[in-house]
């Protein structure tokens, strides 16, 4: 008869759950992914654009039958470049410029539908919120509770493993660490998208010649107490993302988006002429429905492993984006989740996740604090034994501190993964 296979069951199915979905497959599991959405979202609701480094593009790749798909999708992304603007004057310089960045970009729905699709539809409960799971007396299964939003009716769903992927306040997280909580990182962030095609000619006309890299350049644009970021998409569109410090908002619910209104945005496209270069000031202006995303991170945990349930992607290590690790972060944890569960299969169940452990935990511990020292330079917050980063009078040295490569473990393959990607 024919060994029956493993089942894992995936709680929430946004880019790292559909990752460890694919991950978790081709290491010769079933699956099922419970998400509350309704459908696969046409349009994210928190993010747009997702900067993928070179072991994510690996990764992606090799889960693909074709690269061809994954180049349609992304866009080039060789050149990290950081900016100082003066906001009297209008004009900007570079304080530092690294041409071997060596990302992709794609927009979120983008890589959310490419990896998507190569599922089977039928391991996807979407419209499904998530209630409780419970481990089996005996810790040999684990059943999970959650509703149908469209009738109502409570199903339960049993597997030997459930895998945590329901972001940064997750629930799941909370039934083990319910002392641990988000930390405020002092700074909101409105972010937009800007499709150009046709009808912003003119302003995109402007906005390439101030911004001549663009379609392969990461801008950060730098100002006193403030920072921005944004490169170009496929598709003829432009992510932007502007950073302001401010007190903690009160938010409603478990999304860390907040609403905005009318009067919200009119104030902040007046701020953003105060600010930044008229042809960014503009782009800002043009784009519709931007939106306010309260930033967290997390300290660093010390488990993300008990018994049949394991945390993955940014209910393991929320973290602020400015080192472009969350994305990166997530795919990283499903595909050594997945290779850690080929290696050991399931009659070795506990070794594998206690490997999946031992390999992730000391490197986003590291690059979760390194993104937030990151986020406070170019806020010109406090940091204990230096002065607040001012980009009007920064000295080269300090400027370093800017660049993405400085990322722990940017380039390099920690030596824990050589074995799982040769």
């Amino acid at each position: 008869m024919k060994k029956q296979k493993a089942k894992a069951i995936i709680v929430g199915g946004s880019i790292a759950g559909v990752s460890c979905a694919k991950a978790l497959t081709c290491a010769g599991w079933d699956v099922v992914v419970i998400e509350k959405s309704r459908a696969p979202t046409t349009a994210s609701p928190t993010g747009a654009g997702l900067g993928l480094d070179t072991l994510s593009q690996k990764i992606i790749q090799s889960w693909l039958p074709h690269p061809e798909p994954f180049y349609k999708v992304t866009l080039p992304l060789p050149v990290d470049q950081n900016r100082a603007t003066d906001g009297e004057k209008k004009v900007n310089w570079v304080l530092t410029r690294d041409e071997n960045l060596n990302f992709r970009v794609a927009h979120w729905t983008d890589l959310h539908a490419l990896l998507y699709n190569t599922l089977p539809r039928e391991i996807f409960l979407w419209g499904h919120q998530y209630i409780s799971f419970c481990i089996s007396e005996d810790k040999t299964s684990v059943k999970v509770k959650a509703k149908d939003l469209q009738t109502n009716e409570i199903i339960e769903v049993e597997g030997d493993l459930l895998v945590a992927a329901d972001g940064a306040r997750s629930s799941i997280r909370q039934s083990f660490l319910p002392d641990t909580k988000l930390r405020y990182s002092g700074y909101c962030a409105w972010r937009g998208v800007l499709e150009y095609s046709g009808k912003n000619s003119d302003t995109m006309m402007g906005f390439r010649k101030a911004y001549p890299d663009l379609g392969r350049c990461l801008y950060m644009e730098l100002a006193p107490g403030t920072h921005s970021t944004l490169c170009e998409l496929m598709y003829e569109r432009l992510n932007w993302i502007w950073y302001i410090n401010q007190p903690e908002p009160q938010l409603k619910g478990s999304s860390v988006t907040i609403k905005v209104n009318s009067d919200m945005i009119s104030a902040m496209h007046q701020e953003a002429e105060k600010i930044w270069i008229p042809e960014f000031a503009r782009v800002i202006k043009e784009t519709k429905d931007p939106f306010i995303n309260v930033i967290y991170d997390c300290d660093p945990l010390k488990q993300i492993v008990w018994d049949r349930v394991v945390l993955i992607g940014d209910a393991a290590h929320p973290t602020t984006p400015h080192s472009g690790r969350s994305t990166n972060m997530s795919i990283l944890d499903a595909a050594v989740l997945g290779k850690c569960m080929e290696k050991w299969e399931p009659v070795n169940f506990q070794m594998a996740l206690e490997e999946y452990q031992s390999i992730r935990l000391p490197i986003t511990s590291m690059q979760v604090l390194h993104s937030r020292k990151v986020g406070r330079i170019k806020q010109g917050l406090t940091l204990a034994g230096r002065e607040p980063f001012d980009p009007m009078t920064a000295t080269p040295e300090q400027c370093e501190n800017l660049q993405q490569k400085n990322v722990p473990f940017f380039a390099d393959v920690p030596e824990s993964l050589n074995y799982l990607f040769d």
